[in-house]
């Protein structure tokens, strides 16, 4: 890791701390040697308490997108969902559960287990413009060069990002023949390096920045948003990113250009999350579940190369959820989320958007 240099601050960063020291500025190298920090292995008990509350919503013949905290009834695993939550939000911000048996499950089984689960840390919201609160996070085959097309949908590297929601939440059903590994780094940890290396490029990532909205644009607004990479609100330092929808809303009418010191921004930006030092991977396993704030932490996904057989091939389901008690967004998440009331808010909604969770 390159060693700090002395900068004088800008009047911006002068209003801001010289740097955070919470345990959501953590480095990838260190939680990598700390697994406990992180991983929750399920016990025999708890699998039978997480299985027993599925049976129960299937008796109420609902859509699984309608499930709710008293649908999914859990007599013991509540405990350590309510110490999760605190971990997302006051936390490291990532939390592992691993060991749910999916491999004996259908899929709708272990669906209702994962927004169960989901319903116990906050509520679900609408991933496309299509109300879908349940993602499918596989390769169908997607143009990676479709402006309007998603990257989780091919099997190429992403980039580390966040999604429109307070926290993400994975489910793995089946790997990939090779690779596909799971990356997190936190928000906090690249502002720190930023602040003791580059300042000047810092301060860049505090001005509004268009993100393209790939062609799920609510009613009235533009194509993009113009929310900054880092924002400070109350206290809390909130991150913002998406570096592929970043360089494609340069194609759109209107989008501010991009200024060559951003972009070396920018470039700074990814280059330390890239840095094995900061960032912690993983190879999530079938039944493993992946809990990440998206306020303080970015994710992203190693390419991969997938089984000939459809029936292998890798498979993951996705939550967005909303978290009650969490904290303050700056008015211009608006753009993002529409509302930004605390316990209600994320995801993307249109005209005529119905919640519902396609199996």
């Amino acid at each position: 890791m390159k060693e700090p240099t002395q900068h004088s601050p800008t009047p911006l960063l002068a209003e801001l701390p010289a740097k955070l020291n919470g345990s959501s500025a953590w480095l990838g190298s260190q939680l990598q040697q700390t697994p406990d920090k992180w991983l929750h292995s399920l016990s025999a008990p708890e699998i039978q308490d997480l299985e027993n509350a599925a049976n129960h919503f299937l008796t109420l013949d609902k859509d699984i997108g309608q499930i709710t905290k008293n649908d999914f009834p859990l007599k013991k695993f509540n405990t350590y969902l309510g110490l999760l939550s605190n971990t997302i939000l006051q936390g490291i911000g990532v939390g592992i559960i691993r060991g749910l048996p999916v491999n004996t499950y259908s899929q709708k089984f272990a669906a209702t287990i994962f927004c169960g689960i989901g319903a116990h840390i906050g509520s679900a919201r609408s991933q496309n413009a299509q109300g879908h609160i349940l993602g499918h996070v596989r390769d169908v085959g997607a143009d990676i060069n479709d402006p309007n097309s998603r990257i989780y949908q091919t099997c190429e590297r992403q980039t580390f990002h966040t999604d429109s929601a307070d926290v993400v939440g994975l489910l793995c059903l089946q790997e990939a023949k090779e690779g596909g590994l799971s990356l997190l780094v936190s928000a906090e940890s690249i502002y720190n390096r930023m602040r003791s290396e580059c300042p000047e490029l810092l301060e860049k990532l505090f001005e509004p920045i268009a993100t393209d909205r790939r062609g799920e644009i609510p009613e009235g607004e533009k194509p993009f948003m113009e929310i900054p990479v880092f924002s400070w609100y109350e206290g809390f330092l909130t991150v913002f990113y998406q570096r592929q929808y970043i360089d494609s809303a340069q194609r759109l009418h209107d989008a501010p250009p991009l200024s060559s010191d951003t972009i070396k921004a920018l470039d700074r930006f990814d280059e330390i999350a890239n840095d094995p030092a900061m960032h912690l991977s993983m190879q999530l396993q079938p039944g493993d579940m992946q809990f990440v704030y998206n306020h303080n932490q970015l994710h992203d996904r190693t390419g991969f190369l997938d089984w000939p057989d459809p029936a292998k091939r890798r498979h993951l389901l996705r939550l967005w959820l909303s978290i009650a008690g969490d904290r303050p967004l700056p008015p211009v998440f608006k753009q993002r989320y529409g509302s930004i009331e605390v316990g209600n808010r994320g995801g993307i909604v249109v005209k005529g958007t119905r919640l519902h969770a396609p199996i």
